[in-house]
């Protein structure tokens, strides 16, 4: 009877054991469904077109930022962009060569989905107006061809800067670009595959890499440069 009796208090415990862990977990359930209604509200699904007035043509790579966030994104080839954005924010499209337009999300919608088509007009600008007027006479026109005396200073640095030395210089000097780099990683892994299971031969061995050592040498490649 007594272990009866213990055994019916251990199950006991353990009952309200869990009871008390399954009644403090729903306010920690609600409060966070809550929480997850109230962002879902608060946020909205902000997508379209961006379009020329004139031609109704799609604008590619058009900057579509919330001005002091981190928030946008870019338009595609069909002009079509979509990103995450709070209902009320104010979405900037900017584009070289185009004016700025603004546009306020309202912040009275219902749902978490919003689409637009966003037309933009050419920026114009106006130049200040130039003058040509011609020299008096056609004597004074030659007067100030022939005496005029243009400076060779930039087409000697020219002439220095495409020196055979000077491109072989800069070449030296010059890091690989991103096509360079690529094709250098593939032949890594290429040589490495090459000789997977087995052991690579060493340039110790290889006739080709002593005889350009020794030309090397004949160079003068391998003395102390003061």
């Amino acid at each position: 009877m007594p272990n009866f009796v213990s055994e019916m208090n251990i199950k006991l415990k353990g009952l309200l054991f869990f009871l008390v862990i399954f009644i403090a977990t729903i306010p920690l359930k609600s409060l966070a469904q809550k929480n997850n209604e109230d962002l879902n509200k608060k946020y909205v699904q902000f997508s379209g077109m961006v379009l020329t007035v004139d031609s109704l043509m799609p604008l590619t790579y058009v900057s579509i930022y919330i001005p002091h966030t981190t928030r946008g994104t870019i338009s595609d080839l069909n002009g079509f962009f979509s990103f995450v954005a709070q209902k009320g924010d104010t979405v900037t499209f900017s584009s070289i060569g185009y004016k700025t337009v603004k546009y306020k999300i309202p912040d009275s919608l219902s749902g978490q989905k919003y689409s637009m088509i966003v037309p933009m007009t050419e920026d114009t600008m106006y130049l200040t107006s130039v003058f040509i007027r011609p020299l008096p006479s056609r004597e004074i026109f030659d007067y100030y061809f022939v005496k005029v005396e243009i400076p060779d200073d930039d087409l000697e640095r020219a002439r220095k800067n495409m020196d055979r030395e000077k491109m072989k210089e800069y070449r030296s000097q010059m890091g690989m670009d991103g096509g360079e780099n690529t094709q250098y990683h593939l032949q890594q892994q290429a040589q490495k595959f090459y000789w997977a299971g087995q052991i690579p031969p060493m340039n110790i061995f290889s006739p080709i890499a002593w005889a350009k050592f020794f030309e090397a040498w004949k160079k003068g490649d391998f003395k102390k440069k003061e």
